[in-house]
């Protein structure tokens, strides 16, 4: 009788590409040559007995059925590190607070959070979604979270270049700051700039202000939002520009043109917050765990 189901290590090769969205992106995550990536998919496209991706200049996308496989396959490799933690004496249980940025993959943190739960079912999650310099200004021991992500600027990249970890925590993800607007917006907004903003207590918000008026770029702010996903419907809706990275950018809106005379924006990073002296096992394994997961 054949074997039926799929190879493991294909699938985690699998799920890389599909969400890098190139053989050559999906390679570094995995830590393996393109060659033996693209080998890997095609052993498995074989195994499945269709094209599971749809491939050109751009790089590759999801076909119908890779589609429905990526979610078999994120599902399957969770359990199978559920599992694995579990038979190490490494499984959580118990209750876990967590602070995110809502500048952080907003939208794909959904699925990171549910793969986390499927990783450790017996884990009690809560999640709140704050400014990351409320984030930050908790990092104590009274906070009221156990474990922190917040956003910052990189404002010395040299610096930056040589820095993974350290007192400010962990480096999980670093992104591109794009000016944006709304995807159907003219090929250059009129001067002055309307400008969409968050409230002053973002620190993004406060270093936008500060760099336009230190270049003399004339603007109004047209609209205030209360969070990204406020601000995303305000650029979709017209009402002007604003800065966000790469992974906040949604459908309606795009980069600015370079052209359009707006200054140039540093990159910006994720911060993992270090653990507290005397913190529990549980919430250092569960930061090791997330942290695999929020890279």
């Amino acid at each position: 009788m054949s074997q039926r189901g799929f190879d493991l290590a294909q699938l985690r090769t699998f799920v890389a590409v599909a969400e890098s969205g190139s053989v050559s992106a999906g390679a570094e995550r995995v830590f393996l040559s393109q060659s033996s990536v693209s080998e890997q998919l095609k052993k498995l496209e074989e195994r499945a007995g269709q094209p599971l991706f749809v491939r050109s200049k751009q790089g590759v996308s999801a076909t119908p059925a890779g589609g429905r496989l990526l979610d078999h396959a994120r599902r399957i490799i969770a359990m199978s590190e559920a599992a694995f933690d579990d038979l190490q004496g490494r499984s959580l249980d118990g209750e876990l607070r967590i602070a995110i940025t809502d500048y952080y993959r907003p939208h794909d943190i959904a699925r990171i959070l549910k793969t986390f739960s499927e990783q450790h079912p017996r884990l009690k999650l809560h999640v709140t979604v704050q400014p990351s310099a409320v984030i930050d200004s908790q990092a104590g021991d009274d906070a009221s979270f156990d474990i922190g992500l917040s956003l910052r600027l990189v404002t010395d990249p040299a610096r930056a270049a040589n820095r993974r970890t350290g007192a400010q925590g962990t480096v999980v993800r670093r992104e591109k700051l794009l000016w944006v607007s709304a995807a159907d917006a003219g090929p250059r907004p009129s001067s002055p700039y309307s400008l969409v903003l968050l409230p002053s207590s973002c620190q993004l918000q406060r270093f936008v202000v500060k760099l336009l008026d230190e270049h003399k770029v004339p603007y109004v702010v047209s609209h205030s939002a209360s969070g990204v996903a406020g601000l995303q419907l305000a650029l979709k809706a017209g009402l002007g520009i604003s800065c966000l990275n790469e992974s906040s950018i949604g459908g309606g809106v795009v980069a600015c043109a370079p052209s359009v005379g707006l200054p140039a924006l540093p990159a910006v990073e994720f911060h993992l917050l270090p653990g507290r002296i005397g913190e529990s096992e549980r919430v250092s394994n569960a930061r090791t765990a997330l942290m695999r997961l929020f890279s």
